[in-house]
């Protein structure tokens, strides 16, 4: 008779909980854009009111590009753009998915009525109030991805809830302030260039945390395409902030160099992430061994309960 494995494969040759069908470029090129596009809102508020409208203009016109591609790859992962309005039909606010529909649906028209109105300069104090607005909901957007996926049964997203959002709001933080080094002279640039480093050091500090708490499952973040991801990704927001923080005020070439690397860095985080959720899900084992531990845990609690 065979012995069982310790950990088994499957259930009659089926995995033990079912991976999302989502499309690797279609999602992950979403989580990324979203987060950029609400820090660029942040970001392009902020230069308003200081301002700075090189800043403004250019951080405004990202965030609105970044949402209208975002939204173009989640339509085309659903399959056809009437269910994303069907769910427009209902409000659950116990639900991610229906909390960041309505969250986009608000936040998509004030970022391109800013942008529209800076560029053509027709009804500005509507374009600016639709600025502060966007601006007002852009935390949410850079972040409620976090809790969509994490509100999945996928070991890598699921147990890494607490992190996720932190790491988030720091990835796109880093990423809208190294678009505008790209982008805007370097005599607008100081709160963009102290976002990216702020937003660089809150993203590899949060990614650290979560690696330490997902214990074994952490193992998804350093292996195959997931790993690969996440270590480019980490020298590039390492490096990219060290040169912007330390140069890219004098240097325009820094600024640019540096705000390329942030911008990379923050996008194959997401990926990584993607990657990595999808391996914790195919292998039974970091579904398995997490639950056991826990499972064990919770004996041993008791136990020492009843000892007292």
């Amino acid at each position: 008779m065979k012995r069982p494995q310790e950990y088994p494969s499957s259930y009659y040759g089926r995995p033990i909980i079912n991976a999302p069908t989502w499309k690797e470029l279609d999602v992950a090129g979403y989580l990324f854009l979203g987060g950029l596009a609400g820090a660029s809102s942040i970001l392009a508020a902020g230069a308003s009111v200081t301002g700075r409208p090189a800043v403004e203009r250019r951080s405004g016109a990202c965030a609105t590009t970044a949402i209208t591609l975002s939204l173009v790859a989640l339509v085309h992962d659903l399959g056809r753009p009437k269910r994303f309005l069907h769910m427009l039909r209902v409000a659950k606010p116990s639900s991610p998915m229906s909390v960041g529909v309505w969250l986009l649906s608000a936040y998509a028209p004030l970022a391109i009525a800013a942008t529209a109105s800076d560029v053509t300069g027709v009804a500005r104090p509507l374009g600016r109030a639709s600025g502060l607005g966007a601006a007002g909901l852009g935390a949410g957007v850079c972040t409620y991805t976090a809790a969509l996926i994490a509100n999945t049964a996928v070991p890598a997203w699921h147990d890494g809830h607490r992190e996720l959002p932190f790491l988030f709001a720091g990835s796109a933080a880093s990423a809208a302030g190294g678009f505008a080094l790209m982008t805007a002279p370097l005599a607008q640039t100081g709160p963009a260039r102290r976002l990216a480093v702020a937003g660089a050091v809150a993203e590899l500090a949060s990614e650290r945390l979560m690696e330490r708490r997902l214990g074994m499952v952490a193992e998804t973040l350093h292996t195959g395409k997931a790993g690969r991801r996440l270590k480019a990704a980490k020298a590039l927001a390492a490096g990219g902030a060290i040169v912007a923080g330390t140069l890219g005020g004098r240097s325009r070439t820094a600024a640019v160099v540096g705000g390329a690397a942030l911008v990379a860095g923050s996008a194959l985080t997401r990926f990584g992430i993607f990657a990595a959720g999808m391996t914790s899900a195919e292998d039974p084992r970091y579904t398995v061994e997490p639950q056991r531990a826990r499972k064990a845990a919770r004996e041993a609690a008791t136990a020492g309960v009843r000892a007292d």
